[in-house]
């Protein structure tokens, strides 16, 4: 008879960060093996439960016997089986007693084909296995595989001693209501659970049928089971309990926090005024990191000095749990304050010198090595692109002397952030100060761009001498690891060109970059293999925004060293394909390619058309458009108006087809041949000024 599933461990509190996926794993894990040996209905639907003291999964239409199946068994080529004389060989009564067999005759065996010879099979029925039997295979096997980040020796009251990721008290097995005969890490299934740990009735608690799990649990035992609901409850209470202001709560904290109660209660903290004289960041990251603590923010984004705490406990009287979570907060903010004020004391430019101290890469020399490369490049876009290069030079050089303060050593993640302060404390212009942070940006997919001239050079320099330097001594990201953040870094590039229309050549930006190496020992030239990989990012960028890859292809494909406007090169492009024109010139302009390029070394390299060469009514036709058209092509193109370029070249359709449809291009007579040629090579120049056409071609 079908019914639930329940298998429930009862743990001591399990790591909070891995619950989630221990949970998963072992909720997966019973049901795939279920699956594979045939428990489960089509409908059946398995659901993970995990607690810091659980891990449990429900599944739905489970069978208590797996069905009857038929087996058509191999058991020997007939050259094995029979002797020569026909009889059965020693060989066969030996297979079929092997097999469970060992009455069956040769009559009662099917003599078929087995590809180029024949093989004796016997087909035979199968009786279905019991779910108790398959499961104790199942749950052994799901537990020996689970991502334990750590596994545990404790020993049993009985003086045994086992591994888990941590103790084990109990097992609970139920289909239905039966009690199934599981035995696990030296316990016996039974219906009992635990629940919470000090809000529960008390004692165990015993769970009358595996559909009401979490009904049991919710209400005897005051557990929620889901994590997600449990991370649901904890976001509407933080909204309720925040009230008119921003509550800061991202999304690893609160899957952190929901893997650390069974029953989340939501309580309003305070700490002193006096501590928001920190710069905010210092302040919110010590709470989240440290405490597992959400900060509230009023509208306009300041921290206010009440925070937010989730608790284990629900009590009508708080004041001893808020009590000593204020108790807990206030020596960190006392540190992040001290750090503050003290790293004060000294400028960010009376660091410089100790950044030589710091090993960037042993191959690359060391971070005042490196600033001062970066400094020369952010100095060489600047100047190309009209910025203020003194203040360039002087966001690079003090971008990564924070790495040196004492709240960035005990916050790594406040670099940068803590450079702006500590920047604008010392008395520095507004845009070298906000490039101590902005040089980082973009720090993730979908991040904001540098807002400033000297923020957004920095940030290039930065990149681009990471990227050329890491690749150089060959440490490229390989399959899915990249330590140093390549992809990023290239993306980030890619992104600043394209979004801030940048008219800067790749080549040229490479090439500057591979300068400031020069000397470096072990230093291989990369800016081939880094144009491709950039490249390779700004094709995925593109085709996240919405374009095909097609059209990317058609822009990306002539491998472009300047990208400013790539974007509106790709909106001309599914502007022309919308065309009906599109379709049949772009299987022209594909058969032109490869026309042009079997005849490359034959044709001239100076081949110009003549027109008293121009002998078919077509070819005369054609070149007589492309004349009337250049004008506006050029034109068009030279006012980036890539849209109105290839909407003029559609105009071209009917000459180019019956250029096609009457012309053969490779004549006999070479003068005519070459002519044509020519003419094509004009042409297909005319026809891929903004992309590649030839992409669009089905």
């Amino acid at each position: 008879m079908n019914q639930t599933l329940l298998v429930e461990i009862q743990t001591e509190e399990l790591p909070p960060k891995a619950l989630v996926k221990l949970g998963a794993a072992f909720a997966n894990g019973i049901a795939n093996g279920l699956k594979a040996r045939d428990f489960l209905e089509g409908d059946s639907v398995a659901t993970a439960h995990a607690t810091p003291r659980r891990l449990a999964v429900t599944i739905t239409n489970v069978r208590g016997t797996s069905p009857d199946k038929t087996i058509r068994e191999k058991v020997l080529p007939v050259s094995v089986a029979l002797d020569k004389d026909g009889n059965p060989s020693a060989p066969l009564a030996k297979k079929l007693a092997a097999l469970g067999f060992p009455d069956l005759q040769v009559a009662d065996l099917e003599r078929a084909q087995d590809g180029k010879a024949e093989s004796f099979f016997y087909t035979y029925t199968a009786a279905g296995s019991a779910l108790a039997g398959a499961l104790q295979d199942v749950l052994a096997e799901t537990v020996s595989k689970l991502p334990i980040p750590k596994v545990m020796s404790y020993q049993r009251p009985d003086g045994a001693t086992v591994q888990f990721v941590r103790p084990v008290h109990l097992l609970l097995a139920l289909h239905g209501e039966q009690v199934l005969p599981l035995s696990l890490l030296g316990l016996e299934a039974g219906r009992q659970t635990m629940g919470h740990r000090f809000l529960s009735h008390g004692g165990e608690i015993t769970v009358p049928h595996a559909n009401q799990y979490a009904h049991v649990l919710e209400s005897e035992g005051k557990v929620l089971s889901s994590a997600e609901a449990r991370k649901e409850s904890i976001r509407k209470q933080l909204l309720e309990k925040a009230g008119s202001d921003q509550v800061l709560m991202p999304e690893s904290l609160l899957d952190e926090v929901a893997a650390l109660v069974e029953w989340p209660v939501v309580y309003e903290c305070r700490f002193e005024d006096e501590f928001l004289s920190v710069p905010q960041e210092c302040l919110i990251l010590t709470m989240q990191t440290n405490q597992k603590y959400f900060a509230l923010t009023d509208s306009a984004g300041k921290l206010r000095s009440r925070f937010l705490i989730v608790s284990n406990l629900e009590t009508s009287d708080p004041s001893a749990i808020i009590g000593g979570n204020e108790r807990v907060v206030r020596p960190r903010l006392s540190d992040a304050k001290f750090f503050f004020e003290q790293d004060k004391k000294k400028t960010l430019e009376s660091r410089l010198p100790l950044l030589g101290n710091v090993v960037y890469h042993n191959k690359l020399g060391t971070q005042a090595e490196r600033s001062e490369r970066v400094t020369i490049l952010a100095s060489s876009i600047a100047r190309r692109l009209g910025y203020d290069v003194p203040l360039a030079e002087r966001g690079a050089r003090l971008a990564k002397a924070d790495l040196l303060t004492d709240m960035v050593g005990e916050f790594p993640e406040l670099q940068g952030i803590m450079g702006t302060y500590y920047a604008r404390h010392d008395g520095e212009h507004e845009e070298v100060a906000k490039a101590a942070s902005e040089h980082y940006q973009p720090r993730f997919a979908g991040d904001a761009l540098p807002s400033t001239n000297t923020g957004l050079v920095v940030a290039l320099a930065d990149k681009l001498e990471t990227l050329v330097g890491i690749w150089a001594i060959g440490l490229q990201p390989t399959g899915e690891k990249d330590p140093f953040a390549l992809r990023r870094h290239a993306l980030g590039v890619m992104r600043m060109l394209v979004e801030k229309r940048l008219p800067l050549a790749i080549s040229e930006l490479l090439g500057e970059a591979v300068a400031v190496f020069e000397g470096q020992a072990a230093f291989k030239d990369p800016r081939h293999e880094v144009t491709a990989f950039m490249l390779d990012r700004l094709r995925g960028m593109l085709r996240e925004r919405g374009f095909s890859p097609n059209e990317v292809e058609a822009v990306l494909a002539q491998n472009p060293d300047r990208v400013d406007d790539v974007v509106q090169r790709l909106e001309a492009v599914q502007a022309f394909a919308a065309l009906p024109e599109s379709a049949s010139l772009a299987a022209a302009n594909k058969r032109i390619t490869n026309i042009l390029k079997k005849n490359e070394d034959a044709m001239p390299q100076d081949a110009s058309i003549r027109q008293e060469l121009l002998v078919e009514a077509a070819e005369k036709a054609l070149a007589a458009r492309m004349q009337q058209l250049e004008g506006d092509v050029d034109s068009a193109f030279a006012g980036s108006d890539f849209t109105g370029a290839l909407k003029t070249l559609a105009l071209m359709k009917e000459e180019v087809d019956a250029f096609f449809n009457d012309v053969m291009v490779m004549a006999d007579d070479i003068a005519l041949r070459n002519n044509r040629l020519a003419l094509l090579s004009k042409l297909h120049r005319m026809m891929n000024r903004v992309a590649d056409i030839s992409k669009l071609a089905a």
